[in-house]
């Protein structure tokens, strides 16, 4: 499945919408391409050196490396730019989803109506997403993550898609890069007798990870579990769009009420470095209790590690902790997830934990892999 596929549940930008959106990736990528990787240069051949005239030593913490970079006016130009591009990127979108947002959710019942869906929708009324998705607007996302305007809103939806996929570009991710595919190639070179009969994607967002398990394996039952239920409406109906069953759940993924052994294959794509350390712990866990003998587990995300960096090279790193509402970003950066997977309960020769070959327009991407004795 490309990043950039088609389908009914997409706003239509006008001429200058469409514009504007190509101008914020463009603008992105020239923030990230060159500037984002000279700012180590920045430090060690000016930031670090007045620092250390001022100071008499070499700065050597990380808020020593920190006071030093907000002392430097290239450092200071290149983040402010880098934020007003991200808050850009939402606003871009925005205005072609709140311009459409009625036809948008008209849309999604017609897509959804009982008598033609494939899939389903289990939306709780009393659940309460955790705070810290609800504290913040996770990446500068347009009213958060967990936004529900009512009247079977799916704005939260469309604008992590479209905005994800604007923000992919930017950092220079290719159109057929799918996180999903290459999880799935995984699978098939380390699993190739794994035939699963259910499929869990936990922390499925808009569903774009989970439709490609529903066409790769079409004889499964495919859930998907989220804490939003904006999301959760535009996941449903973008997943009818695409002719495809899956059933999306709004469950905490650190916690669902999904029987024992009731999967044999668990998925989540970028969910660790959105979610807190005892969330991520919850998730191992619950993937234990819920695979049936021989199941497998492939947790994927980000490359992202503070092991062996030094202290300039974490600050950098971590400029998303602050600059873009990613308050759990350095609590998965400084995760062992070796360790955390051993604790879950997974025994150390039933995991592999790695990056993923990269390829053309991708990154190396990160899994935690588990798996159950037949």
């Amino acid at each position: 499945m490309v990043r950039s596929i088609r389908h009914d549940m997409l706003p239509q930008a006008t001429a200058d919408e469409a514009a504007r959106q190509q101008f914020s990736v463009a603008f992105k990528q020239a923030l990230n391409r060159g500037l984002r990787a000279g700012m180590g240069e920045v430090f060690d051949k000016v930031a670090a050196g007045e620092w250390s005239r001022e100071h008499g030593h070499a700065p050597a913490s990380r808020d020593e490396v920190r006071e030093a970079m907000l002392g430097n006016p290239t450092y200071r130009s290149w983040s402010s730019l880098s934020r007003a591009a991200q808050e850009q990127m939402w606003v871009a979108i925005g205005d072609s989803i709140f311009r459409e947002r009625e036809r948008l959710a008209a849309k999604a019942r017609e897509l959804t109506d009982p008598a033609r869906r494939r899939g389903s929708l289990t939306l709780d009324p009393a659940f309460v997403p955790p705070r810290g998705v609800t504290a913040v607007d996770i990446h500068l996302q347009t009213g958060g993550y967990a936004m529900d305007l009512g009247g079977g809103d799916v704005s939260a939806g469309a604008l992590y898609e479209c905005g994800g996929n604007l923000y992919a570009f930017g950092q220079g991710l290719g159109k057929n890069d799918s996180k999903a595919a290459h999880v799935q190639r995984y699978i098939a070179q380390r699993f190739p007798d794994l035939k699963p009969r259910r499929i869990l994607d936990m922390g499925c967002s808009a569903g774009s990870a989970s439709v490609p398990y529903a066409i790769a394996f079409p004889d499964a039952e495919v859930h998907a579990i989220d804490v939003g239920s904006g999301m959760l409406r535009y996941a449903h109906a973008r997943a009818e769009a695409l002719g495809v069953a899956v059933h999306f759940h709004q469950m905490d993924c650190g916690a669902t009420t999904f029987p024992d052994r009731y999967f044999d294959l668990i998925v989540s794509h970028n969910a660790m470095h959105e979610i807190s350390a005892a969330t991520r712990h919850g998730m191992l866990r619950e993937s234990l209790r819920l695979l049936r003998p021989g199941g497998v587990c492939v947790h994927q995300d980000v490359p992202l590690t503070f092991r062996g960096k030094t202290e300039a090279e974490k600050f950098l790193l971590g400029w998303d902790t602050l600059n873009n509402n990613e308050p759990f970003w350095e609590v998965y950066a400084t995760a062992d997830l070796v360790a955390d997977m051993k604790d879950a309960g997974f025994p150390p020769e039933n995991t592999w934990v790695g990056n993923l070959p990269a390829t053309p327009g991708s990154l190396p991407w990160f899994v935690a892999c588990g798996w159950m004795p037949a």
